[in-house]
């Protein structure tokens, strides 16, 4: 007589099949949520570009950074944009420091970043630094990061 072939899997090899998938969902599903965060802020750097021209357009007709106002620089955040779905608002502070606040990321806490210029003297061009003010770290783009990182946060 002919011995019987094993058709199909058995139980242990089902289980360990089961147990290497959730191992591996358990590793790649805050990984992916954290990344979805972090490409809703990148929507963020988008929206501020505008604010960064107005204030760097306003600097230069008017001779330097510290005479920069929200009201001076033109610029008005339109929250009802539609293509501004994670972005809250931009704000333009007396200087000329930018703070962008995000909305409906996912996140626990929704991410803020401010952009701070500086210049050298009226012709040079404006240097543009990153820092956070809410959130968490692994949230917002690398420039932010590494300035978040070198802060303490």
């Amino acid at each position: 007589m002919k011995a019987q072939m094993q058709k199909g899997f058995t139980l242990i090899e089902l289980m360990i099949v089961v147990a290497i998938i959730g191992i591996l969902a358990a590793i790649a599903l805050p990984a992916y949520q954290d990344y979805t965060i972090r490409a809703k802020m990148s929507e963020a750097m988008v929206q501020v570009a505008a604010a960064k021209t107005a204030v760097a357009e306003t600097a230069s007709s008017i001779g330097s950074l510290a005479n920069v106002t929200a009201a001076n620089s033109g610029y008005a955040f339109s929250e009802s944009s539609a293509s501004n779905a994670y972005v809250a608002s931009v704000t333009i502070a007396n200087g000329g420091a930018i703070t962008v606040v995000s909305k409906n990321t996912g996140a626990t806490t929704q991410p803020q970043i401010r952009l701070t210029p500086s210049q050298a003297n009226a012709n040079a061009q404006i240097q543009w630094s990153c820092s956070l003010v809410a959130g968490e770290a692994k949230h917002v783009p690398a420039e932010c990061r590494t300035a978040a990182a070198t802060a303490g946060t």
